[in-house]
């Protein structure tokens, strides 16, 4: 199972991890596990490259494991761009939840810098 924490301040998302696979298949042929990481991935290079935020970004493939955090010190005009990209990959994240709930696990926790 792949767990998914969002951790939010206030109203804005300020960083996402994804833990684990999802099982759903087996290695190379897991449709689930691709969608979440292509979401994520797709998420991190928005940041980096269309935001240009200078996000902290940690992985291990092996593991499944994948975390994306945001600067403290973002313009608000950087911070709107991340925001949107960030609630997109939610939105992302919640649909394939909502259909393979057995594999993915989602929890929004509030978080103080």
């Amino acid at each position: 199972m792949t767990h998914i924490v969002i951790r939010k301040s206030g109203l804005d998302i300020i960083s996402f991890e994804l833990d684990g696979h999802t099982g759903y298949s087996v290695e190379g042929e897991d449709i689930v596990c691709a969608g979440l990481s292509c979401i994520a991935q797709t998420a991190c290079l928005g940041l980096l490259m269309v935001a240009q935020a200078e996000v902290s970004i940690d992985r291990d493939e092996d593991r499944g494991y994948l975390k994306c955090e945001l600067p403290q010190d973002l313009s608000p005009e950087v911070m709107h761009d991340c925001q949107v990209i960030l609630n997109t990959a939610l939105v992302g994240f919640c649909d394939l939840r909502d259909g393979y709930s057995d594999f993915i696990e989602l929890e929004v926790e509030e978080y103080v810098y």
